[in-house]
């Protein structure tokens, strides 16, 4: 059937077009004109050479199909490879879409291939244009015929030039695929000759060389040195050391004193090195340039008032951390304050930033560009405005076509009006409800992540609470096909469940209890890593950890952190595929400084492959990269490095790079499509048949350089017109305005007791009793200890005695 991938650019107010399809329907025995040819004997396709004739102008077993506002024609052409005949596709005039001749979606022409092996495809053509791409689609054994993947952008070449590419383990419930090449740019392609060969896969046994239980469930280890900074903030450099980002570390003495930290930490000898810190960067945005700095934006310009009229502020300031010299330099400012923005690059390197506080505690509602270009804020004249308030550190994932997904995960309390997720298309600058998220507001620092690989441009979203009103956290997952016309949340299998410290020990949990402050890492053998969390606000951590599998949709309990990780928690990968976890800020104010380890179950299963070279370390889209391995390998990705904080990391993506072998050399085909890997360092992997991983290299994808002056015949984005169709309630721009009204207690913390470092809970758990004795109580066994009361309000009945001192003998003597 006719396939329909969205325009490459789309102006604002553009409307989509909904196309007619010209799909050709299966093909019958009696409709042939010519008895058909069989396969030969390894080749799985069926009139490889176009040489029998069929219906509609078309060869047997081959359609036509495509999509979009183009002039095309499909012709049957004499100039071949071999034999009499081959298939020309043109497009004279092109506005969107693509034309391409596939083998025929049927029974009988489609080929049969098997879940979990590989195919090696291959072909002959000749192309005038750059704008191509070798297109996958499966059948579903319950949904039908699907788009799977794109593998390949072909070269323009002038005279006959074989093509060849291996496709990705095949997904379950799949049980035939058709594949053609997709021509996206006005000009001709001419191809014959298609074969279609099995993988043969022989697997070496794994070597388990730990426990049983490690080699099942991974294990964690705590380092012996501890993190000398209380950082919030994870982003790994290009150089595979982590930058630790504090500020103040959530301490009002240290602001007070202004005492800003950083540190950097090298994996490799275990050391420290401490930063000099310009401004409090507590709470701050951050994300990795296409040239490998690291842009932070905005942080704590000021913590609330004792007696809670004033709010936290956030600054305007805007600073970049360089790896090579490992300082911080000053950008422009920001047109407002942020604290607890978001951060998104875009397919051209330019970051989008949404929500937070500004420098008067009222919530934001002004987006912020930044322009690579430029390399500046850019003013606010120049930047496209909803006057939305998206609230804190929303996530928002670029999509395969430049839109944004606002996954429904935030921080603090309850999610933004309507359905808690939406696709922001900023070119039109409206905003589209997407309906199926559950229990949207109790999704306060759930974990949203854009699924391996991102081509499928599937998102989960894990867990979540509300410190309003300070439920249980609940243990739902979403998952999201970005693919669907009109995409919807479906809800997922539920979090496994661990242990919970209530205070008097470690106890299972029970009912629906799941967890809040959750990290998720995507992980090189295309699985996630879910860990760390806790069930309330700022208390009760949660021990447990399991490995999600997108091929099957199911979780799988494994080793969980010894630490515990709540608020101010985080965990990423590390380039050597082991997984580094920091951070853990409860109500009472201490902070953990331990550093956990964990070494997943793929390095216990014997040794590594290795990439003994890298022939190119600057990669360009549409390009093919040479590797070379020490044995063979399944599948390559890249893996965007992590920029962490508050369980949100939405640049966080796994990119699948096709693989072309001859036997240890492997071409890897980069994707022509800047909005499924934005520019910048990734980490490169490649992964045996056993799903263990190599060591990463690093690989900068399309420099600067390239970007500004890209060659004439580099090819366009073969962008696809998903989530095309949406049917949810459509917001244009509202009515400019100053900010959105924040309450002052928008963190969850009563500031009417103890420091401000402290969090007393607004609203105690449920299970804890409204009397005076109960709270105390619930404080004394999350380690609070006494607390001063500020001021003569007492809004929890915590200083029933009137001495100044919440929680005294005196307070909970009486009743």
């Amino acid at each position: 059937m006719f396939r329909r991938p969205a325009p490459k650019f789309r102006r604002p107010g553009r409307p989509r077009r909904r196309t007619a399809l010209l799909a050709v329907g299966a093909l019958t025995s009696g409709l042939l004109l010519i008895a058909p040819q069989p396969a030969s004997a390894a080749n799985l396709v069926k009139n490889p050479g176009f040489e029998t004739a069929g219906t509609a102008d078309m060869p047997y077993c081959w359609e036509k199909s495509g999509w979009g506002d183009n002039d095309f024609t499909f012709s049957t052409v004499a100039d071949a490879h071999s034999g009499s005949k081959a298939m020309k596709v043109e497009l004279t005039r092109r506005t969107e879409g693509d034309r391409k001749a596939l083998i025929t979606e049927s029974a009988e022409c489609a080929p049969v291939v098997s879940v979990g092996k590989q195919y090696d495809l291959g072909l002959w053509y000749k192309s005038t244009t750059p704008d191509t791409s070798l297109t996958l689609f499966r059948h579903d054994t319950t949904a039908g015929w699907q788009y799977w993947t794109d593998l390949k952008t072909l070269p323009i070449s002038g005279s006959w030039t074989e093509a060849t590419v291996r496709t990705p383990e095949v997904p379950a419930g799949t049980d035939r695929i058709t594949w053609g090449v997709s021509v996206y740019g006005t000009g001709a392609v001419t191809t014959d000759d298609y074969t279609m060969d099995q993988v043969a896969d022989p697997i070496p046994d794994p070597v388990c060389t730990g426990t049983a239980e490690e080699c099942a469930n991974g294990k964690w280890d705590v380092l012996p040195t501890q993190n000398p900074v209380r950082s919030m903030h994870s982003v790994v450099l290009n150089n595979g050391k982590v930058l630790l980002i504090a500020g103040s570390g959530n301490s009002e003495e240290m602001f007070n004193a202004g005492t800003f930290t950083s540190a950097v930490y090298d994996p490799v000898n275990g050391t420290y090195k401490q930063i000099p810190t310009p401004k409090d960067m507590f709470c701050a945005g951050h994300v990795q340039l296409q040239d490998g700095r690291v842009l932070v934006m905005s942080g704590n310009k000021g913590f609330p008032s004792a007696d809670g009229t004033i709010g936290y502020q956030g600054y305007k300031d805007s600073y970049i951390f360089d790896p090579v010299t490992e300082t911080y330099s000053k950008t422009n400012d920001m047109n407002d304050g942020h604290w607890y923005p978001s951060a998104t690059i875009l397919g051209n390197g330019d970051v989008i930033s949404f929500g937070g506080l500004k420098e008067d505690s009222t919530g934001s509602v002004t987006a912020e560009r930044w322009s690579a270009a430029e390399n500046k804020w850019l003013p606010l004249w120049q930047v496209n405005q909803t006057w939305s308030y998206w609230g804190l550190y929303p996530s928002m994932v670029l999509m395969q076509d430049g839109r944004l997904f606002y996954t429904g995960s935030h921080t603090f309390g309850n999610n933004i009006p309507g359905t808690g997720s939406a696709i922001y298309d900023y070119d039109a600058n409206t905003t589209t409800e997407v309906p199926g998220l559950q229990r949207k507001d109790e999704r306060d620092q759930s974990a949203s992540v854009l699924l391996p690989p991102a081509q499928d441009q599937k998102v989960l979203t894990i867990g979540g609470g509300n410190i309003d009103s300070n439920p249980d956290a609940n243990r739902l997952t979403d998952i999201i096909d970005l693919k669907s016309a009109n995409p919807a949340y479906v809800a997922g299998p539920p979090l496994p469940q661990g242990t919970v410290d209530l205070g008097n020990g470690k106890i299972p949990q029970t009912g629906n209890q799941g967890k809040m402050y959750v990290s998720t890492v995507l992980l090189p053998d295309g699985k996630v890593l879910e860990t760390g969390g806790a069930l309330h606000n700022r208390a009760n951590p949660v021990y447990e950890s399991s490995i999600f599998d997108p091929a099957t949709e199911t979780f799988d309990p494994v080793a969980a952190d010894p630490e515990a990780r709540g608020y101010h928690s985080s965990a990423f990968l590390l380039p050597d595929g082991r997984v580094m976890a920091t951070g853990d800020n409860p109500g009472n104010g201490s902070w953990n400084h331990n550093v956990s380890i964990y070494t997943p179950p793929y390095l216990l299963k014997g040794a590594r492959p290795t990439i003994t070279s890298v022939i190119d370390n600057e990669w360009t889209y549409g390009d093919t990269q040479r590797i070379t391995v020490d044995r063979p390998i399944a599948k390559a990705e890249l893996i965007r490095p992590a920029a962490v904080t508050h369980s949100s990391d939405p640049n966080q993506r796994f990119v699948d790079l096709p693989l072309s072998v001859d036997g240890n050399n492997v071409d890897l085909n980069v994707t022509s499509n800047p909005n499924l890997a934005p520019p910048g360092w990734y980490m490169l992997f490649a992964v045996d048949a056993n799903g263990v991983p190599s060591v990463a290299k690093w690989v900068h994808l399309q420099g600067p350089t390239a970007m500004a002056a890209a060659a004439e015949d580099a090819p366009s984005a073969h962008e696809h017109s998903f989530a095309d169709s949406l049917e949810g309630k459509v917001k244009k721009p509202g009515k400019k305005r100053a900010s959105a009204k924040v309450s002052t207690a928008i963190a969850g913390c009563d500031r009417h007791y103890g420091s401000v470092n402290v969090c007393v809970p607004t609203v105690f758990p449920d299970e804890v009793k409204k009397t005076t004795a109960a709270r105390c109580a619930w404080l004394k066994e999350n380690d609070y200890g006494r607390l001063k009361v500020n001021g003569k309000d007492d809004p929890l009945r915590l200083d029933r005695d009137k001495d100044g001192v919440a929680c005294g003998k005196g307070d909970v003597r009486r009743r």
